[in-house]
């Protein structure tokens, strides 16, 4: 700190303004000793008020000498520079009680450190782009070389790709009708039609599915979302195979195609064909099965 305070500092002025700090302290020291001993030592009243009275005055002339000095000095001292790293925050070293609020020890040791770990992770980083991250075969194993790898996916697929994996899918299921059109450009847009049960619109964003909604095969496609539609929401949070999307698109499809029995399946679960109405929206992932909203649970 003492470097630091030398460069742009006049040393001499700087202890001289230490001790005018001293003699200004004691000077309000006394000015308040007087209000404390206040009027005494004089038999009359008029005595003690006028010794009183010339004895603060003389206190408080002391006091205006006193830092009148101290701010001529203060004039002389300077300013540190601004070279070292810390820049202002040096002038924390100067609070008089340093021992109760070390701010600016712990400042610079946090500065340090910070500059230490930079150092270590720029070593790190060199070190690590010089080294191949490649496995080995012995730490990779045998297992792990008979594991097929996994196909780099991509957001966009050609058109064309994406028409034929469509007409497969379309003719694995004659009873399920597919219209496929772009009419914003390359997204694709089904309008699937599920024998005299259900119409179903599906956004296709590339190979995978956005948003679909499911109507009733006589409904108008503008109206409110019902619970088929929801389920349909959830198979497409359930059917995620982003490696091979045409995967996830071909067992949408195969779930969807389900609800041709929409109202000839009863429920697996209470065996009625209606409840509250309506009939087992519900079809498991897995088995295909049909439930009720309230029987799946």
């Amino acid at each position: 700190m003492a470097d630091a305070l030398s460069i742009g500092v006049n040393l001499e002025a700087f202890s001289q303004a230490i001790n005018a700090i001293q003699a200004l302290r004691s000077s309000v020291s006394r000015v308040f000793d007087c209000l404390k001993d206040g009027m005494r030592n004089k038999e009359t009243l008029e005595g003690r008020e006028k010794a009183f009275i010339a004895h603060f005055q003389d206190n408080l002339h002391s006091v205006n000498r006193d830092l009148n000095e101290l701010e001529r000095l203060s004039n002389l001292v300077g300013k540190p520079s601004e070279n070292h790293p810390l820049h202002n925050s040096g002038l924390l070293s100067l609070d008089p009680v340093q021992d109760k609020t070390p701010l600016y020890s712990q400042l610079l040791q946090a500065y340090k450190w910070s500059n230490k770990l930079q150092y270590h992770a720029g070593l790190a980083s060199g070190l690590l782009n010089q080294q191949s991250l490649k496995r080995s075969a012995n730490q990779m194993g045998v297992s792990a070389k008979r594991r097929p790898k996994a196909q780099p996916t991509t957001l966009v697929l050609p058109p064309q790709y994406v028409d034929d994996v469509i007409s497969r899918i379309d003719r694995m299921f004659p009873e399920m009708s597919i219209q496929l059109s772009r009419p914003n450009g390359t997204s694709a847009m089904l309008l699937v039609t599920l024998g005299k049960v259900l119409k179903v619109i599906v956004v296709m964003r590339s190979l995978f599915i956005d948003r679909t909604i499911v109507k009733g095969y006589s409904e108008n496609v503008y109206t409110e979302d019902g619970k088929v539609t929801d389920h349909a929401t959830t198979a497409l949070l359930h059917y995620q195979l982003p490696q091979m999307p045409d995967v996830v698109v071909r067992s949408f499809m195969t779930w969807l195609r389900s609800y041709i029995k929409l109202f000839q399946a009863p429920c697996q679960r209470c065996g009625k064909f209606l409840q509250d109405g309506l009939p087992p929206t519900w079809r498991d992932f897995r088995t295909l099965e049909a439930f009720h909203d309230t029987c799946r649970q």
